[in-house]
């Protein structure tokens, strides 16, 4: 008897940009590049060890090659700085934080700053994550009727509560973490990625070109973390500053020197720690209730075992090992959409990749967008599937392949941080609420800063 039982419908895959055409002229590629990193690239590079892209003024070549990668990123950083055309347009924001230094100044800053993210940090900082995540149920929770919801802005708010209350210790409610919160994102908007200065060899006393309303909402963010830095250091004076991040890195000294980071100093950290600590994870939990409502075999999983790990009135750090499979979940979002797209790196001296000679200058790029979804290293790379890292494919990709969070010396000192706040809030969130998609409104993801939805991403929430 043949079998009349229906095949059931193919499941979905993420969303994931179109790709340009393989050739196109410098100009059109600019202003692709300038709207959008991803789709500015070509689809070879998804299965491509290596590509070398060249301009009138520099040359770039994107390594996908898992020992290249180790290479730049592990085995010779000296030999990789940051590049200085990264400079160009994140300086307005950044200053001279930990993200764009090189050479000695990195390492003293490295110095300062990783004390205050070491494990038994985690702990400190779990109960101020946990209120950010009631409070956000709390906003949620009258708008939870079914109607579309943009996700990313409520995914923006939560991850910017969780930088005020663990670094100042107060919520986003309060009048300066509010104010920067909103100007930063302005400054997402007015600050496209390419800058002139990125694209020619201008001598340093040429002055760069900014837009009017990247300066001015880089100045307004910057003026409120100046203004926080300073309270807390006449509070450490004073004898009267809380035990948070905060105070932990502005009381650390430099083991080799003595040194502590002066107001000016601790700004550019903090708009750094806003940066990578704000917009990623914001970035990362946005994709990953979107993953959710896209599969909700998976959703139904993470709330089941939120529902027996959550105790809702008593806080217990010893929950997140507890949460396996929601911590599989925001890994592989952040293997589908990592939050930083492309590392960029330069050669300081010549050097041969797989044969073709790199000269000194040129860019080195690492992108964790395509390495994570190589066809030559990852089954199914473009498959959402939580349970690949138990598979021996996924554990090897995980170590030669995986690289959310750079590696090196250079690895994000908050990887801990966001591994924690990731699944805590999403298990907390899916604990309280039913995510469901909007037929027909998939988002598109687009890399400005960091990895978010062309249009946002628009959901219906309902309560369980």
């Amino acid at each position: 008897m043949p079998d009349d039982t229906p095949t059931p419908p193919p499941r979905p895959l993420p969303p994931k940009p179109v790709a340009r055409p393989d050739k196109v002229t410098l100009w059109r590629y600019a202003r692709l590049f300038r709207r959008d990193i991803l789709s500015a690239q070509p689809a070879r590079l998804y299965r491509a060890w290596m590509a070398e892209f060249r301009t009138p003024f520099f040359r770039s070549y994107m390594c996908n090659d898992p020992d290249l990668v180790d290479l730049v990123l592990r085995r010779r950083p000296g030999d990789f700085p940051k590049s200085r055309r990264l400079r160009e347009g994140l300086t307005p924001l950044l200053g001279n934080s930990v993200f764009i230094t090189n050479g000695t100044t990195w390492a003293r800053q490295r110095r300062i700053i990783d004390p205050a993210f070491e494990g038994g940090r985690l702990r400190d900082t779990f109960p101020a994550m946990w209120d950010a995540g009631q409070a956000m149920i709390a906003r949620l929770s009258p708008r939870a009727d079914g109607r579309p919801l943009e996700i990313e802005a409520e995914t923006s708010h939560a991850a910017a509560d969780v930088i005020f209350r663990t670094l100042f210790s107060i919520p986003i409610e309060h009048e300066l973490a509010a104010g920067v919160f909103a100007a930063f994102r302005a400054h997402q908007k007015a600050q496209p990625l390419l800058n002139i200065g990125a694209l020619l060899p201008l001598p340093a006393w040429v002055p760069r070109l900014h837009s009017r309303r990247t300066r001015a909402t880089a100045r307004t963010i910057r003026t409120a973390i100046t203004r926080l830095t300073a309270d807390r250091a006449a509070a450490l004076k004073a004898g009267t500053a809380p035990d948070d991040l905060a105070t932990k890195i502005m009381t650390t000294q430099d083991p080799e020197t003595g040194e502590t980071f002066d107001t000016a100093e601790m700004a550019d950290q903090v708009a750094i720690f806003f940066l990578a600590g704000h917009e990623t994870s914001a970035s990362a939990l946005a994709w990953a209730l979107y993953l959710l409502a896209l599969y909700p075999d998976w959703q139904e999983r993470l709330a089941e075992e939120a529902q027996a790990a959550i105790d809702p009135d008593r806080i217990y750090f010893s929950t997140l090992s507890k949460l396996p499979q929601a911590r599989a979940v925001f890994r592989e979002t952040m293997r589908l959409y990592p939050p930083v797209p492309m590392y960029v790196r330069e050669a300081v001296k010549s050097e041969q990749f797989r044969g073709r000679d790199v000269c000194p200058g040129a860019q080195v790029i690492v992108s964790p967008w395509h390495l994570h979804r190589h066809t030559r290293l990852w089954d199914r790379p473009d498959e959402f599937d939580p349970a690949r890292f138990a598979t021996e494919n996924g554990k090897k990709c995980l170590r030669e392949a995986y690289i959310p969070f750079s590696a090196g010396p250079r690895v994000c000192p908050g990887a801990g941080f966001a591994m924690t706040e990731g699944p805590l809030l999403l298990s907390m969130l899916v604990r309280a609420f039913r995510f469901e998609r909007i037929e027909g409104d998939a988002p598109v993801p687009q890399a400005q800063l960091t990895v978010r939805a062309r249009d946002g991403i628009r959901l219906r929430l309902r309560p369980r």
